[in-house]
């Protein structure tokens, strides 16, 4: 399978754990000789400005990370346009999903996920997607910014049971129409980082259902990394998603 992947991914761009030195090469690590690397480029400017305002880009330029925001943005948009065709996940940071339009927090600039689907929106070639954010944080960003425009439904799975989290995230895809099937993927709410909840093989089952999902629509898949901040796991969890996203 093709992972999105640029080595400036690996910078230290500030102090929050989403930048922490060893986050982005342990999970190259773990997929080193199982996946194929793909090398993004940095979203234009145009696309940026379709989810976030102006004054909202200025900020992150004037903060000194615009170019690794749009770095990730990009790799972004090249999971979403790969993930029509084949399953594709994106090794990216910084993550997105805490940023709306005007404002971010939660260690994010740019939202990713709705940048990617936009492009894909605007250009037709998805008429509906679902978002699937698996991540333990509310993913307000992907919400604020795609709640409603009327092509995107989102599910962020909300339960403090393992059997009925994960039995919550099996109805709703089984639900969805969408030709689209787009995954907000943080690794966070594993039984071994903050969360404390999900196990290994849970994210390999959750990227089954969303590739069966997928074909089941002749649609497509992708993910994007989010959080995720326990580094001897997130490198098997990361992985163990995308061998479900691979199941045939």
């Amino acid at each position: 399978m093709k992972v999105v992947y640029h080595e400036d991914y690996n910078q230290v761009y500030t102090s929050d754990p989403a930048a922490e030195s060893g986050r982005i090469q342990a999970v190259k690590m773990a997929l080193r000789g199982k996946v194929t690397f793909v090398t993004p480029v940095a979203a234009k400017k145009e696309d940026i400005l379709k989810v976030h305002t102006p004054d909202h880009v200025k900020s992150v330029e004037l903060e000194g990370v615009y170019d690794i925001a749009a770095l990730a943005a990009g790799g972004a948009i090249m999971a979403a346009e790969i993930g029509i065709k084949e399953p594709c996940f994106a090794l990216i940071r910084p993550p997105g999903h805490h940023a709306s339009s005007g404002s971010a927090w939660g260690f994010c600039y740019f939202n990713n996920m709705s940048i990617a689907l936009e492009k894909l929106k605007s250009e037709g070639k998805i008429k509906k997607a679902f978002i699937l954010d698996f991540d333990l944080h509310y993913g307000d960003g992907n919400v604020n910014i795609l709640e409603n425009r009327g092509y995107v439904t989102i599910l962020n799975p909300n339960s403090s049971n393992r059997n009925e989290y994960l039995k919550n995230v099996q109805n709703d895809l089984a639900k969805t129409d969408a030709d689209m099937i787009a995954v907000s993927a943080g690794f966070d709410n594993h039984e071994d980082d903050w969360g404390g909840l999900l196990k290994t093989e849970d994210y390999k089952y959750m990227g089954s259902l969303v590739s069966e999902t997928a074909r089941r629509n002749r649609g497509g898949c992708f993910g994007i990394l989010e959080g995720g901040y326990n580094h001897r796991v997130l490198g098997k969890n990361v992985l163990a998603f995308i061998e479900g996203l691979e199941t045939e």
